[in-house]
This record gives C-alpha cells, structure tokens and sequence, in this order.
C-alpha cells in the first residue's frame, strides 16, 4: 500500500471523526434541552454508542499512522501524532460531559468502552500512548501507580481499625448501659419494697392512732362524767339521787365544847 492510500485512508477516518464529534456536540446540547429522565437515558445511549465508534476509528487512525510512520518524515509524524491527541482529548471532554449526565440521572457508570484494552475509554492518555512512552517513563508510571495502590491499601486498613474500634467502643458502651439499666431495675426493686413497707407503717400507726383517740375519748368522757357530779353535788349538797362523793360530803352538824358545858 502506497503512501498516498494510506493517507487517503487516514483522511476518511479523520472526516468520520469529526463527523461523529459534530453528531456528539449537537446531541448533547439536545441533551441538556430533554426534561423527561426516560428520554435524557436514551439519548445518553445513543451518544455511548457514538463515542465507542469514535473510539474505534482513533484506534484505527493510529494503527494506520503506525504503519505510514516509517515511509513519513519526521514532522508529518509529529503533526499526525497531534492530531490523534486532540482527537484523544476531543474525546475525553465528551466522555467527562457523558459522565456528567450520567450521574445527574443518578445512573450507574457505565463502562463505554468494552473489549481488550479498553479500560474506561481514554480516562487517561498515558494508556493510549503507553507505545510512545520510554522504559523509564513506563517504570515510574508503574512506580506511581503502585505508591497509589498502597496508599489506598493503608487507607482501607484505617478504615477498617477504626470502624473495630468503633464497633468495641460500642460494645463497651452497650455493656455499660446494660449494667446501669440492670442497677436501675434493681433500685426500683428496692424502692418499690420500701413503698410497700412505708404503706405499711403508716396503716399500723394509722390503727395505733384511732385505738389511742378512743382511748382519749373514752378517758374524756369519763373525766366529764366526774366533773358533772362534783358540780351537781356541789350545786345540791342533799340530793339524795347521787351517792356522796368521799372528800365531798356535806359537813356533819357538830356542837361545840362549850355549848356542852353550858348545860
């Protein structure tokens, strides 16, 4: 295949992919005018499906360029090289306004590109252009990466001790309410008994009470009934009605020594 069919190859696929960048654009603008959430899901179908077909034709336009670098010099290479990064990137901006939309919707993300060596679809032009990139370069990617990777581990491990921790300060706490909780019954218990033994009391002191008033008032009653008759016997000395009260009675008529002598 000659140079010139390679690059008339390489044209077409370039006009297909700002054909479906064109079709991109004017989609998600009619995207941000659809209100109902079943219509915006499909029309975001529709674009997913566009943005793998451009994704398809890049990954074409570089197997191409590929073949047609070693017959180009070195500044068609470069220019075609920038060329497929803007394309990269082109695309990326619409996966990112996919994505976008896509959790507006409150939809789970979807993976648009499938397939061997797909990933997320151009989420990082590092992975396409891994076969640009030196050893070095490549080592301390992996290198990065890694350090990511660990970084994240001891993250999920100090998630991970502190929700034991939490969990035991919760268990310690639970323990401790239930002791209290078992400390309270056991105080109810105990004042309930001493209601019990109060109510008690105080009807027995209530008895105690009532006997000890009868008793006053019996003694009054009495103490009255005395009372009276002094008064009657001292008001009427000779009613013969009521007996004579010893220390009460009436003086005895006693004549004097000398009315003795007299006669």
């Amino acid at each position: 295949m000659d140079l010139s069919a390679i690059s008339e190859e390489l044209a077409e696929i370039e006009g297909q992919i700002n054909d479906i960048f064109r079709a991109l654009s004017n989609g998600f603008q009619k995207l941000e005018k659809i209100k109902d959430p079943n219509r915006r899901t499909r029309q975001l179908e529709e674009l997913t499906d566009k943005m793998r077909e451009c994704k398809r034709l890049i990954k074409e336009f570089e197997k191409m360029m590929k073949e047609e670098e070693s017959r180009n010099t070195h500044d068609a290479n470069k220019k075609l090289n920038e060329k497929k990064q803007s394309m990269i990137k082109e695309l990326n901006s619409y996966v990112a306004l996919k994505k976008q939309h896509a959790s507006s919707l409150e939809n789970k993300r979807i993976d648009l590109f499938d397939g061997p060596g797909g990933g997320d679809g151009f989420g990082d032009e590092d992975v396409m252009l891994a076969s640009t990139m030196t050893n070095q370069q490549l080592m301390d990617t992996g290198h990065r990466m890694m350090d990511e990777t660990d970084q994240a581990i001891e993250r999920s491990k100090k998630v991970v001790e502190d929700t034991v921790n939490v969990g035991a300060e919760t268990a310690a706490a639970l323990q401790a309410q239930t002791e209290q909780m078992s400390r309270i019954v056991n105080e109810l218990d105990s004042i309930h008994f001493s209601i019990k033994k109060a109510s008690q009391l105080v009807k027995e002191i209530g008895r105690s009470v009532a006997t000890d008033r009868c008793i006053m008032a019996m003694l009054f009653l009495i103490v009255i009934g005395v009372v009276a008759i002094i008064i009657v016997k001292l008001v009427n000395p000779h009613n013969k009605d009521i007996r004579d009260i010893p220390g009460l009675a009436p003086p005895v008529s006693r004549k004097l020594l000398w009315d003795l002598n007299d006669r």
